[in-house]
C-alpha cells in the first residue's frame, strides 16, 4: 500500500530543500520554468500542510531572482514561454503578503506578452527565435500566467487570448483517430523534426502532453463562470484526457511515447504519468469527471509512481524522469536520459500528490 499523497510530497519537498537552499534551485540566477514548476509544487503542499516553512522558500527564490524594483534579474531570451511560467507564482506572493514590490515583479513578466511572435494563424511561438513553431509545453508555460494575469489586471483580451490559443494548439496537433496530441506543429513546415505536408512532428510525447490539461484547468478557474471559454477550456481537458485513459501502462504508468506502449526502446515515464494523475484528480475534485469511473485510474498511477521511488538515506528520490526535451522522432525520444529529483520532475510529483491527497481514499 502506497503511503498517503500528502506524506510523500512532504518527504519530496524536504528533500529538496535540503539539497539546494532556495536560491541556488537550477538553472541558478534565472527565472525558468523548472523552478517553476517546481515551487508551484511546494506552495500547493505549503497550502495543505500549513507549513510557513514552504511558503518562505518560494518566496526566498522569488527574492533572488527580481532586483528591488521588480525586475527580472538574469533573463533568458525576451519572449520564450518557458520564462514567462514562474510568474504565477507572484500572484499568491502579493495575495497574501501585501507587498506592492511584487506587483512591480507581475508587471515586468507581463511586459514581454506584447512581443511574443505571432503565428499566422494566431497562435504564439514557443521560443522567439523558432519560427512558426507550436508546441504543447507552451500551454503551461504561458497560459496560466496570461489568464491569471488577464484577471487581477484588467486585461480581459488576455483571457480571450488564452482561449484562442488552447483552441488553436487542438486544432493544429489533434489526431483525430487517437485524440492524442502531437508534440508539436511548424506552420512554415520546415523545421527537420516536422511532415513536410502537415507540419507534425511524428509522435506523441509523454510529458508534452501532460502539461495541457493541467494548465487548461489552471487556466479555466481564472475565468468567470459565465465566460463561455471556461467551460471549452474543460471540454477540451477531458477530451485530452479520455483519450489518454486508453493507453494507461500495465503497472498505472504512461510511457514515454504514449501511444507505443512495450515497443522496442520505450519505458514508462514518470513526470507525464503525475501531470495525468494530477489533472485527473483536479477533474473529480472539482466534479467535472465521474469519481467512480476515474479515481481506479489516478490512483493507479499514483501507486505506479510510488512503487518506482526509492531512498538515499532520509532523501526521497524521484527517478524515471525525462529530461528536458525537444522535439523528436521515435528512436530521440527514446533515448533520452532519465533524470532523479530533476526540478520539472518533482514539481510534476508534487501538482498530482497535492490534488490526489484531498480526495484520497484509505
Amino acid at each position: 500500500m502506497a503511503d498517503r499523497p500528502l506524506t510523500l510530497a512532504v518527504q519530496a519537498c524536504d528533500t529538496m530543500m535540503r539539497a539546494y537552499a532556495a536560491a541556488d534551485l537550477p538553472p541558478r540566477g534565472h527565472f525558468h520554468y523548472h523552478q517553476g514548476v517546481f515551487l508551484s509544487g511546494v506552495y500547493k503542499t505549503f497550502c495543505l500542510t500549513g507549513e510557513e516553512k514552504y511558503f518562505r522558500y518560494m518566496k526566498d527564490w522569488i527574492d533572488s531572482v527580481f532586483t528591488e524594483d521588480g525586475r527580472i534579474r538574469n533573463p533568458y531570451d525576451h519572449g520564450d514561454l518557458d520564462d514567462i511560467q514562474p510568474g504565477i507564482l507572484l500572484f499568491p506572493l502579493l495575495e497574501r503578503t501585501g507587498d506592492r514590490r511584487y506587483e512591480a515583479c507581475i508587471r515586468s513578466v507581463a511586459a514581454q506578452i506584447p512581443d511574443i511572435p505571432l503565428c499566422r494563424c494566431g497562435g504564439f511561438y514557443h521560443k522567439v527565435r523558432l519560427t512558426g513553431q507550436m508546441w504543447l509545453d507552451g500551454l503551461y508555460m504561458l497560459g496560466p500566467f496570461m489568464c491569471g494575469y488577464g484577471r487581477r489586471f484588467g486585461r480581459p483580451d488576455y483571457q480571450t487570448k488564452t482561449v484562442e490559443h488552447a483552441r488553436l494548439m487542438r486544432e493544429h496537433t489533434r489526431d483525430e483517430k487517437t485524440g492524442l496530441w502531437k508534440h508539436a506543429w511548424d506552420e512554415t513546415k520546415s523545421a527537420p523534426w516536422c511532415d513536410p505536408a502537415t507540419g507534425l512532428s511524428p509522435e506523441f510525447w509523454g510529458r508534452s502532453m501532460g502539461w495541457v490539461p493541467v494548465a487548461l484547468l489552471d487556466d479555466a478557474e481564472e475565468l468567470a463562470p459565465d465566460d463561455p471559454g471556461r467551460e471549452e477550456l474543460k471540454t477540451i481537458a477531458v477530451e485530452l484526457l479520455e483519450a489518454l485513459k486508453k493507453y494507461q501502462g500495465p503497472d498505472g504508468r504512461w510511457w514515454q511515447v504514449v501511444d507505443k506502449v512495450g515497443q522496442d526502446g520505450n519505458w514508462p515515464e514518470n513526470s507525464c504519468t503525475c501531470l495525468y494523475a494530477a489533472a485527473i484528480a483536479r477533474g473529480i475534485r472539482t466534479g467535472l469527471l465521474d469519481r467512480a469511473e476515474w479515481y481506479p485510474v489516478a490512483r493507479r498511477a499514483y501507486e505506479g509512481v510510488a512503487a518506482s521511488l526509492t531512498r538515499k538515506g532520509e532523501d526521497l528520490q524521484v527517478g524515471n524522469v525525462c529530461i528536458g526535451t525537444a522535439v523528436g522522432d521515435y528512436a530521440f525520444y527514446c533515448a533520452r536520459p532519465c533524470s532523479v529529483n530533476d526540478l520539472h520532475g518533482v514539481g510534476a510529483f508534487l501538482l498530482m500528490c497535492t490534488e490526489l491527497d484531498p480526495i484520497w481514499e484509505k
